[in-house]
């Protein structure tokens, strides 16, 4: 199974306060949220995909692509989220869990298609964030085999927890996926990539009307 972790968009993306207001880094993460659910759902080979939330706009985007929602009242975090969801992943018997963030708008079916080809029947599969210090996708089969221990720096813990359990580990370079939007330069980068995702057309449209993504200040 699929799990997409979304916490409240309302507080969205705060390391982005110096450039964008809240209410416009709400409308990015949901932009962003937008891309990642419609490149899960147009993937032939996807199997179930879940979004673990309580978010209002994530539940009404789960019900418009017919996925599994899995209430998480209590919006712990990333890391309490996946913890919470893969045990019920377990008491159902699935045998396999593939994290997605949802903050990656590049993301392409042909990367997907790639973790699937590289996962061992049993061990992991692991997608580094572009700067080499996150993980923007984490594949796990059994959907239990270690912990995931989301953060700024969770990609080497996570290498280590993965080769701990003596099963093979795959760690794939994938551009799409490892460009994740946190900061400033995370939006000049997405600018500077081709494609016409919602989040590239919306952060472009803001360049158009004079914003700029250094100061977060704009023409009059």
């Amino acid at each position: 199974m699929i799990l997409v972790p979304v916490k409240n968009l309302s507080a969205a993306k705060q390391r982005l306060a110096a450039v964008l207001d809240q209410p416009a880094r709400t409308e990015l993460a949901q932009a962003m949220l937008h891309d990642v659910v419609a490149a899960l759902a147009a993937w032939p080979s996807r199997p179930a995909c879940a979004l673990v939330t309580c978010d209002g706009f994530a539940l009404e985007l789960a019900r418009q692509y017919d996925f599994e929602i899995i209430p998480d009242p209590a919006n712990p975090g990333e890391t309490g989220a996946i913890e919470m969801a893969t045990r019920l992943c377990v008491a159902r018997g699935i045998d396999s869990t593939l994290v997605i963030p949802a903050d990656i708008p590049l993301i392409q079916a042909s990367e997907l298609d790639q973790i699937l080809a590289y996962a061992p029947a049993e061990g992991s599969v692991l997608v580094p964030a572009a700067d080499g210090r996150g993980t923007n996708a984490a594949f796990r089969h059994p959907a239990n085999l270690f912990p995931l221990r989301f953060g700024d720096d969770s990609f080497q813990p996570h290498l280590a927890a993965a080769r701990a359990t003596g099963k093979p580990c795959q760690v794939l370079q994938l551009p799409g996926i490892a460009l994740d939007v946190d900061n400033p330069g995370d939006l000049q980068e997405l600018l500077a990539c081709p494609g016409e995702t919602r989040t590239q057309s919306l952060v472009r449209r803001w360049a158009r009307h004079g914003r700029f993504l250094a100061t977060g200040t704009e023409d009059s």
